[in-house]
């Protein structure tokens, strides 16, 4: 067996072995920033509280056709990252499939790019994992809102009916946890075009993660739209 796993290793650098480490320690830190509150909170964080905010004004509509049509587009979005996702699942395991031409085709583009056939299979195996994690969080933000949409159904049209407030807040926090979940899946199809920069090379995936890295940490914690939901 150990013989077995130094003829897989050999192939690959100690530069593969620490681009990878960080894509995988990036993915997971930024995920942990995002959704852990802090003393700068994230655009995740914040939004949080405009849904829990929703919930509560729809408490003293009668009439709730606005909040359906607004949860039916955000399940719409889930769907649709999640058809995305499944392209993206096939089309890596069709490049998988053909992973001896492009052994071949870098062969002869560049000799730095020439490896052997396992090396290029298992970074578009990494490719098609990252993938697959993004289209089940996809497949569970999808449920999550469709539970979300029942209990808001459930809500009593009555705001000082005793259990009005209660499911409503009910209905904020499944809200939150699908968003949480499309979220994950979105940070997963970034790291996963990170990922794809590895057929190029360790410092191509390097240098891929720290740029995911730096367009997530913007968008969560220095964008405008932040700004815009912040209390000024």
């Amino acid at each position: 067996m150990p013989d077995i796993l130094n003829q897989f290793i050999a192939p690959f650098s100690l530069w593969d072995g620490a681009a990878l480490t960080l894509l995988l320690l990036g993915w997971s830190l930024i995920g942990w920033w995002v959704e852990h509150e802090g003393k700068r909170r994230s655009t995740h964080s914040l939004i949080a509280e405009y849904r829990a905010r929703w919930m509560q004004e729809m408490l003293h509509r009668e009439n709730r056709m606005l909040d359906a049509s607004i949860l039916a587009s955000l399940r719409q979005g889930a769907a649709f990252f999640t058809s995305a996702s499944m392209i993206g699942i096939g089309g890596s395991v069709a490049l998988l499939g053909q992973a001896g031409t492009l052994q071949a085709l870098a062969a002869d583009l560049s000799i730095e790019l020439s490896a052997p056939k396992v090396v290029w299979e298992t970074k578009l195996i990494l490719v098609v994992a990252i993938m697959a994690s993004a289209f089940l969080k996809f497949v569970w933000s999808h449920r999550l809102f469709g539970y979300c949409a029942v209990v808001m159904a459930s809500v009593p049209i009555d705001p000082e009916h005793p259990d009005a407030l209660r499911y409503a807040e009910k209905s904020a926090k499944l809200n939150t946890y699908a968003a949480r979940s499309f979220n994950r899946g979105l940070r997963a199809m970034y790291f996963a075009l990170a990922a794809l920069a590895w057929l190029l090379g360790a410092w191509a995936m390097i240098g891929a993660t720290f740029l995911t890295l730096a367009v997530l940490y913007r968008r969560e914690f220095n964008s405008q739209s932040r700004a815009a939901l912040v209390d000024l």
